[in-house]
């Protein structure tokens, strides 16, 4: 089967204007346990670096309970202060394991690099040693490593922005344009 991915609006997820200071890690998901954000709310907890959540959900006074002084919670963000976190985040941290991960996209869009469980959507989303860094167990030691792999790779955010440009919504209107041509084609020959 043919698999046409969503579309991700890369012209308003972009880089900033300007060089900006990265000084913090970046979640940006629904508080809900399949995401496995406590695993990650523990690794930041014994690194001690900062970790900036963006969302709500069930989960969140639990994940409250876990988190550190490190760790922020900054509820369900308005489309334009997302892009700034993106813009501003060391990386975007994704522990658990997605079926697509827009939020993996929008952040490379806007230049930032991606640390992912490296299963799902991740493998499709991200580069690991280009645009990001791939983790393969679920579990908060994996993640440390892949955190102290992070460290020392020098991610080109060019790179990083072209490779979420192949996800736009250009692309995707494309792609479904051309596979609904190729399907009528097909049923009207049929017929």
């Amino acid at each position: 089967a043919e698999i046409i991915h969503p579309p991700v609006d890369t012209d308003f997820y972009r880089p900033p204007d300007r060089e900006i200071e990265r000084n913090y890690d970046l979640i940006v998901t629904a508080l809900v346990p399949y995401k496995m954000i406590e695993l990650a709310i523990d690794a930041y907890n014994r690194l001690g670096w900062p970790l900036k959540v963006v969302g709500d959900g069930p989960d969140e006074k639990k994940l409250r309970r876990l988190a550190g002084p490190n760790v922020q919670f900054l509820g369900p963000l308005a489309s334009g202060d997302l892009r700034g976190f993106y813009q501003a985040a060391r990386a975007l941290v994704m522990p658990g394991e997605e079926d697509f991960g827009i939020a993996a996209v929008e952040a490379q869009a806007c230049g930032t690099p991606v640390v992912a469980y490296g299963r799902g959507g991740a493998l499709e989303t991200v580069l690991g040693g280009k645009t990001g860094v791939l983790f393969g167990e679920l579990t908060s030691r994996s993640l440390l490593t892949a955190l102290d792999k992070f460290r020392t790779v020098e991610f080109n955010k060019s790179v990083i922005r072209a490779h979420a440009l192949g996800f736009s919504r250009d692309i995707f209107k494309d792609k479904m344009t051309a596979a609904v041509r190729e399907k009528w084609r097909a049923f009207r020959n049929a017929s």
